[in-house]
């Protein structure tokens, strides 16, 4: 690791976490870990002047949401990464996170040296992720969205196995016309 000191913030409720990170970032060498807030109000009123390189925030914060905080943040200094430290593990926490502004999506049950090494990580511009996040992020591009409704995905079949507009409207109980407009 260079000599060079990443500067760390926290944001987070629970105070034994909050405070173990902050012995553990602090006691390590390279990281700095001055700045930890027990909420979203108080790290919106703070962070934007404090000499920070990277925010470890929770989602389940007391008051605004460690999302909101980060959406907030993220337009107030824009050079700052944010990671999201969090037990949540659902879609919609973790797309939400990343749109907000998050460069990462770590859980809780991290390693202590391997935060380390994802915070090095994200300082230098990457973005880290636990295994399980990653793979819900690789699996929801899996998912096939079809834009067609369920009657124009039925005409398409029939059209398809070689039935003509009038025999698919005649199967259907639809008229030709009808037909026309689910295939546009």
């Amino acid at each position: 690791m260079n000599s060079e000191t990443i500067h760390i913030a926290i944001v987070e409720d629970d105070n034994d976490i909050r405070q173990t990170l902050t012995l553990i970032l602090d006691g390590s060498r390279g990281f700095s870990c001055k700045y930890a807030f027990p909420d979203g109000e108080s790290a919106l009123a703070s962070v934007a002047n404090l000499p920070v390189d990277v925010v470890l925030m929770d989602i389940d914060l007391p008051g605004k949401s460690g999302i909101e905080v980060t959406r907030q943040l993220k337009q107030e200094c824009p050079k700052v990464d944010f990671i999201m430290l969090t037990v949540q593990s659902d879609d919609d926490s973790i797309f939400e996170s990343l749109c907000a502004g998050a460069s990462g999506y770590l859980l809780k049950d991290t390693d202590p040296a391997d935060l380390l090494v994802h915070i090095k990580e994200v300082y230098e511009g990457g973005s880290p992720m636990s295994s399980q996040i990653a793979r819900r992020i690789i699996n929801s591009f899996r998912i096939i969205r079809n834009p067609l409704s369920d009657r124009e995905t039925e005409v398409l079949k029939m059209l398809s196995q070689g039935m003509n507009y009038k025999e698919v409207a005649d199967s259907l109980f639809l008229s030709p016309h009808t037909i026309k407009t689910h295939i546009k």
